[in-house]
């Protein structure tokens, strides 16, 4: 597994992404913060999707005064990876 899905935050992001055409980082941060029952820092929070960015996985574009991110085929394909490798170790 490549290291960028090591981090649960990242992986995390992209399956939140997966669900969806697009959403804006706030969205996906407060969606994160309602599944792990607690506050994210923001500097953090937004460290990992720019890594996430930079990596090729996840797409940033402006849209008006926001940035919107969907995740890209290669984001995608590291998900199905990781879904198989779940598959095999809890068959």
């Amino acid at each position: 597994m490549s290291r960028w899905l090591q981090s649960g935050r990242r992986r995390d992001i992209c399956y939140l992404l997966a669900g969806s055409e697009e959403r804006r980082g706030q969205q996906v941060k407060s969606a994160l913060e309602s599944h792990y029952e607690q506050r994210i820092d923001p500097s953090g929070f937004y460290g990992s999707l720019s890594a996430l960015v930079d990596a090729g996985f996840v797409e940033k574009r402006t849209d008006g005064l926001h940035d919107v991110y969907t995740l890209t085929d290669a984001g995608q394909d590291r998900l199905d990876e990781h879904v198989s490798w779940l598959t095999e170790q809890t068959a």
